[in-house]
């Protein structure tokens, strides 16, 4: 069975090789605990002639977002911030700057500069909103199933488990059924079955 980041790298290396003289945008969306970041990151890996972008660098801060967000899906996002100031420019092979937001720190960032290169990956929740859809060659959506999803967010989130699977969860199915994300995609990678590497 080819593992879902040796099926990745085969449809980028595909596009780069049909693209050439631009570079090629991907995008992974898909259920927390799904193994999106696992996947990014194993594809960097795989093309060291990549910029590695991830949505949550772009929460909004709490002061910014709207009242009742949490029940709004990407109310706590700045993904107009995110067209702007990255997709936009690397897509067409300009260098790039933006300050990631931390949620661990409650601020801003120092500012990162990153050079254009022939493949763009970004992961992360809400990264096939229709806001960026237009950007992308390639829409990948990493899914599993509830148990191990479940089984997957115990043992990363511990005794918040609940509060995040309460908030989060109803968010993020939220946004896959208004915008019908895994029905836009282009690819569906189902990592459910329990796996060493995610």
């Amino acid at each position: 069975m080819t593992h879902p980041s040796e099926l990745l790298a085969q449809r980028l290396h595909a596009l780069l090789q049909s693209h050439p003289g631009r570079p090629v945008l991907a995008a992974l969306d898909g259920r927390c605990g799904s193994g999106k970041t696992t996947l990014a990151a194993a594809l960097a890996r795989q093309f060291p002639d990549c910029v590695l972008l991830h949505t949550d660098d772009y929460y909004l801060p709490p002061a910014q977002r709207v009242p009742g967000w949490e029940k709004i899906p990407c109310a706590n996002m700045d993904l107009e911030r995110l067209r702007q100031e990255l997709l936009l420019p690397l897509r067409a092979g300009r260098p790039a700057e933006y300050r990631p937001w931390s949620c661990a720190q409650k601020e801003y960032l120092p500012g990162v500069q990153l050079a254009p290169q022939p493949l763009v990956i970004l992961e992360g929740s809400y990264s096939h909103h229709p806001l960026l859809a237009d950007l992308y060659d390639l829409r990948v959506f990493v899914t599993c199933c509830a148990e191990e999803q479940a089984r997957r967010l115990q043992a990363r989130e511990g005794s918040r488990y609940p509060m995040f699977a309460a908030r989060w969860i109803p968010l993020e199915e939220g946004y896959f059924a208004q915008y019908k994300i895994p029905q836009q995609a282009d690819l569906i990678l189902d990592t459910g079955a329990p796996r060493e590497s995610f």
